[in-house]
């Protein structure tokens, strides 16, 4: 896995515990993706040296807002291609299991037409 887009997973994922749980510490992180609590704990600390997150004295993990706008950006990268996998005929699971794949490498320009797309419903002629 690339480093960015493992970045971009942990973030994510750190996203989504926030607002699913109200606290997230490297524990859950590592429940929720099914990972050994050492590779999350190296993990984190990449996050934290980088700016991405803080964390306190209890191991509770929060966004920086550095890490919050990039966690926000690849969850709705996430949310949006999901959505147009699905109106396209696909179930909810391979549209979550391929959009994991596809928003790490989609480019900001064609990710803002899928975007624009999702939105209106339709391409601009």
């Amino acid at each position: 896995m690339k480093v960015r887009e493992s970045e971009e997973m942990y973030l994510e994922t750190i996203l989504i515990l926030k607002k699913r749980n109200g606290n997230v510490h490297a524990v859950d992180i590592a429940a929720d993706l099914g990972y050994a609590k050492s590779s999350v704990s190296r993990a984190v600390n990449l996050l934290h040296s980088k700016g991405y997150i803080a964390i306190d004295k209890s191991g509770l993990i929060t966004l920086t807002e550095e890490g919050a706008a990039k966690a926000n950006d690849i969850y709705d990268r996430h949310r949006v291609i999901t959505h147009l996998l699905m109106r396209a005929g696909a179930d909810r699971q391979l549209a979550e299991d391929n959009a994991c794949r596809i928003e790490h490498v989609i480019s900001s320009e064609l990710f803002a037409i899928l975007k624009s797309f999702d939105e209106k419903g339709d391409f601009k002629d």
